[in-house]
């Protein structure tokens, strides 16, 4: 994993073999953050976005593979490396087929589980790059069609969504409403419509109310720009 993605998740009820997990990571450059139960990961997946998550399947309250599913179906895309004392073939299979992307048995050698993370980072990286667009804290998904920002989903309509991503794809760039209208509602431009004013209005309320900064700008007379500060 490069650049500032390094961040892993590791949901593991275990205290010692926690600790251990955390020191390692943390020493060895990631930023990690712990789930003891999978409540707890699935308030952190949601929450953020990691380049890796190992689980545990036996948690104290969900069991891992309920956890993969919840938050896949939530869409969360990072990579899960299962971590487990369940080591029948049967076993690796059912939590490969339940979400997992790759599967490490206890007990392990932490150098196998680096390489396995560096793998499973670089995977993660490649399907990001193809398939996330990002503006300051703003990430949209082309493949779930969802937005966040800060890690929190932004509720988008499909229309929504499409105008959205049109002035994403533009960042930086001043688009016209006779733009907007013609690559997002595939219509010529009609001066006597407000359409484009009333659906970037809804947009931007809900990309930019209770956020630091605002990314949808209004340049008067010509159209709108999304952008982020600096």
């Amino acid at each position: 994993m490069t650049g500032g993605h390094r961040r892993i998740l590791v949901v593991e009820d275990d205290p010692e073999t926690a600790g251990q997990l955390v020191e390692e990571l943390t020493t060895s450059g990631y930023d990690v953050d712990l789930a003891a139960s999978g409540r707890e990961a699935l308030s952190h997946g949601a929450a953020r976005d990691y380049a890796v998550i190992t689980i545990d399947r036996m948690l104290p309250d969900i069991d891992g593979i309920s956890v993969m599913r919840q938050l896949r179906d939530d869409g969360v895309a990072a990579p899960f490396l299962i971590i487990s004392a369940l080591g029948e073939v049967d076993d690796r299979v059912r939590g490969l087929r339940a979400g997992g992307d790759d599967y490490l048995v206890k007990p392990f050698s932490f150098t196998e589980l680096l390489a396995r993370l560096e793998a499973l980072g670089r995977r993660s990286e490649t399907i990001a790059k193809e398939t996330l667009l990002r503006v300051g804290d703003l990430a949209i998904d082309l493949i779930a069609r969802n937005a966040s920002r800060r890690g929190r989903k932004i509720p988008l309509l499909p229309r929504e969504f499409q105008l959205l991503e049109y002035l994403v794809r533009n960042e930086g760039r001043v688009v016209s409403r006779a733009m907007l209208l013609q690559h997002v509602w595939d219509l010529h431009f009609d001066p006597s419509t407000n359409i484009i004013d009333v659906y970037v209005g809804r947009v931007r309320r809900k990309v930019d109310d209770a956020q630091a900064y605002p990314l949808i700008h209004t340049i008067r007379g010509i159209g709108y720009c999304l952008r982020a500060p600096g």
